[in-house]
């Protein structure tokens, strides 16, 4: 390790010294086991029944280009913010990642032969993958894009692609992982068979290769899982709202499929938004980078019009590894310029996110269900929806109150005691006018014994 990389690690410990965010917790792994679907089909929980609550963070193309230094400096800092997960690319080339820092790939194909460059894995994604665990994280790597013309999942036939996985998940089958099949699909029609099909012929229990958790990522505001309730190998059922900030785009957010699929009394798969808006990210509609606030509103509907399980937040300039100031990422103009990685490991929202999981870890939130009936108000403003949960006896209700946004009940003996910042990870007494009602806030009532 050079002075550079040995003072930043430094400076990291310090800060971390002064946070109120959960990352130097024991090993988790080590400490309760296996993750597994709970009983309650709603959420993710270790072998002894210790519920995990999933806060990812995108680092699509770390594992390929990152220093083995700079790979533990970041996993460093987020464990140190709170994130419990590191969602990442396994395979180049990728739009952003066309190679390794080395310039290999993971794979040729010759005459027809897919042929698994050993050296990509040997000299690179072994140490990436099990430094994640090291750090107390879960890995949850996508085992192949399959968006367009270039990605693995698109120019590869059906059997090259299984060879591919199958590889992939023998190699890693001692890392903690949710693993997602394949990225930016929309699993429907023709794409959903080809899936389907790969996902029985590799994950399906009775295969001898079956990992305990299996997910998916579809393209934006896509869900497409109404037909696959027979797929017993996808074990979490992950979705996509992108990263527009246009009525539509909120409105599918909160009050689309996600939210009617929260709705059901029968859950056997948890439900994670495993791509709210980037922060930084440029946002399709209003064409302005999306701010810490516009992240925050995205996660906190995404945790509580399903059942909570977890969300996936995003950094741009992270999640590609950035490190040529001034420019956009490689293959994605339309995002914007980002900050170099070092630097967009300090946006707020990251910070906030561990706020997140600290008020969530607070509550029984595993028991927290789409609560929206209790609510007297709604704004016709989809930026201004109040999303609220409930667990079933309503001893505990919770409301995420956008700006300019105050929940109301029905059940006049519903009166929320306090309040959350999730600015600052501060709670304060509801008895006080609520400090700048031009920011967001949660709410909660907590019925005595």
């Amino acid at each position: 390790m050079n002075n550079h990389h040995r003072s930043l690690i430094l400076t990291i410990t310090a800060l971390a010294s002064n946070s109120t965010c959960l990352g130097a917790a024991p090993d988790p792994f080590a400490a309760h086991g296996r993750l597994q679907v709970a009983k309650s089909g709603t959420h993710l929980a270790h072998a002894d029944g210790t519920p995990f609550f999933f806060l990812g963070d995108t680092c699509w193309c770390g594992p390929a280009l990152s220093s083995e230094a700079d790979w533990e400096t970041y996993l460093t800092r987020r464990r140190q913010q709170g994130f419990t997960a590191v969602q990442f690319n396994m395979v180049s080339p990728w739009r952003t990642a066309p190679t390794d820092a080395e310039g290999r790939k993971s794979y040729t194909v010759r005459d027809g032969r897919l042929t698994v460059n050993e050296a990509f894995y040997a000299e690179r994604l072994d140490s990436r993958m099990r430094a994640i665990n090291r750090a107390g994280l879960l890995a949850v790597p996508v085992l192949c894009w399959a968006h367009k013309a270039g990605d693995a999942g698109t120019d590869l036939t059906e059997d090259q692609l299984v060879e591919l996985i199958q590889f992939e998940v023998a190699r890693y089958a001692d890392v903690h992982a949710l693993w997602i099949l394949a990225g930016d699909n929309r699993y429907q029609g023709k794409d959903a068979e080809k899936w389907k099909n790969i996902g029985r012929r590799v994950l399906a229990a009775g295969n001898g290769k079956s990992p305990a958790l299996v997910t998916t990522h579809p393209t934006g505001e896509n869900w497409p899982w109404n037909d696959w309730e027979n797929e017993s190998w996808l074990t979490v059922l992950g979705y996509q709202s992108g990263h527009g900030d246009g009525g539509n785009t909120l409105n599918w957010l909160h009050s689309g499929p996600p939210a009617a699929f929260g709705k059901r009394a029968d859950f056997t798969r948890p439900v994670i938004n495993l791509e709210a808006p980037y922060e930084d990210h440029v946002a399709y509609q209003s064409r302005r980078p999306h701010s810490d606030l516009s992240v925050r509103r995205a996660v906190y509907w995404s945790l509580l019009v399903t059942p909570v399980a977890g969300v996936t937040y995003g950094g741009h300039g992270v999640w590609s590894w950035h490190t040529r100031p001034g420019e956009s990422p490689t293959d994605h103009g339309g995002s914007g310029v980002a900050k170099i990685w070092r630097e967009a490991l300090e946006l707020p929202g990251a910070t906030h996110m561990g706020h997140a999981r600290a008020f969530f870890e607070s509550l029984p939130w595993t028991q927290l269900r789409p609560a929206n009936d209790l609510l007297t108000n709604q704004d016709p403003d989809p930026a201004k929806f109040i999303a609220c949960a409930a667990t079933p006896d309503r001893s505990v209700v919770v409301a995420y109150a956008p700006p300019e946004t105050h929940p109301s009940f029905r059940d006049p003996s519903i009166k929320p005691q306090r309040r959350f910042d999730p600015r600052s990870g501060k709670w304060q007494t509801t008895g006080e006018p609520v400090p700048d009602p031009a920011l967001d806030w949660l709410f909660v009532f907590q019925r005595r014994p």
